[in-house]
């Protein structure tokens, strides 16, 4: 009895020549035009699908994610730089809205005769003027109510009307109307 017929362990049997063999198979098991141990993804062959294409669609996929959110950004940064600089324009013209009783009573004075308050107010006017304020015209032009405020009217030839007096000054701050001038009409 041989040791197969019995189920004994026994010496290792040499494969034959013309049994399979465990193991990789050889360069004639693979198909042609795929080299040996390339396949998809997911498994299959990489019949129909090309992994550098694939690659490439991926890096543009981001690639483009990249830029949109780059945009975004770019639009947020603008965004808070302009309200930014506009917080800091109202703050400046409301200070600014608050010294205008400081001018009108420089002007009160100075019509009064009070020579000493002259240089002050002149510093300030100076000042203010460099930063953007301009005092709105008024006597002798034609009556904008967007910059004019009347008060006071008189009969005239009724042709246009006419900035006669002035009450009080008006302001532009930054081009904009930060105070009417208050004035006195001719219609």
């Amino acid at each position: 009895m041989t040791p197969s017929e019995t189920g004994a362990p026994g010496p290792a049997a040499e494969p034959s020549e013309g049994a399979a063999s465990e193991g990789p198979p050889s360069d004639a098991a693979a198909p042609a035009g795929e080299p040996e141990g390339e396949s998809g993804r997911d498994g299959t062959s990489g019949a129909g699908t090309d992994p550098v294409a694939d690659l490439r669609a991926e890096r543009d996929e981001y690639l483009s994610a990249l830029q949109r959110v780059q945009a975004e950004f770019d639009n947020y940064r603008k965004r808070t730089a302009a309200a930014s600089k506009e917080m800091v324009a109202s703050g400046t013209a409301r200070i600014v809205g608050s010294l205008l009783p400081v001018l009108d009573a420089c002007d009160a004075a100075a019509g009064h005769g009070d020579e000493s308050v002259d240089a002050i107010c002149g510093q300030l006017v100076s000042v203010l003027a460099k930063e953007g304020l301009e005092r709105i015209p008024a006597v002798g032009e034609t009556f904008d109510p967007e910059i004019h405020e009347a008060v006071l009217h008189e009969p005239g030839d009724g042709d246009e009307q006419t900035v006669v007096e002035e009450l009080r000054a008006g302001y532009r701050w930054a081009g904009k109307v930060l105070r009417a001038a208050m004035v006195k009409v001719r219609d």
